[in-house]
């Protein structure tokens, strides 16, 4: 029996647009993550505290099922302690419960008070303390899978 060039092309050619068209076939609705994002935010500065705020805020709006935690140390746990307001003299603690009635985490560096001598007891409710802001930013990011963002 002689099989031709051409019925040997035609047949591959066949069966290759067989296999793309299941490949075109999928869903990629189906195929995007359903879960939320997850965002860490790290400040280490409570200069940019009012700004990275807006931030959270603004990706809330956009996203509301994003799962967003704010990490401080150093300098940045300032915005958290109780009476703590911007160079206005706006009090931060308003729009940190507002962020946390959305869901937002605040945590505060354990490391930063015990250096600075400042009493937990002035972190304002809600926020957490943990042992370690830097800790607490590598484990979010490498075992949990949160998208880091500085502002």
């Amino acid at each position: 029996m002689k099989i031709s060039f051409k019925r040997i092309a035609y047949a591959g050619l066949l069966s290759a647009l067989i296999g793309l068209g299941g490949c075109a076939s999928v869903d990629t609705q189906t195929a995007k993550s359903t879960s939320p994002i997850k965002t860490v935010y790290h400040i280490n500065d409570s200069k940019v505290a009012g700004a990275a705020m807006n931030n959270v805020k603004n990706q809330l709006s956009a996203d509301p099922t994003a799962k967003i935690v704010v990490v401080t140390h150093g300098k940045g746990i300032d915005f958290l302690l109780d009476g703590a307001a911007d160079d206005k003299g706006n009090p931060y603690n308003i729009k940190v419960e507002e962020l946390q009635a959305k869901g937002v985490d605040f945590r505060v560096c354990n490391n930063t008070l015990v250096s600075r001598k400042i009493d937990p007891k002035t972190v304002l409710p809600g926020a957490h303390i943990v042992p370690s802001g830097v800790a607490e930013l590598g484990k979010l990011q490498s075992t949990e899978g949160f998208v880091y963002i500085k502002p």
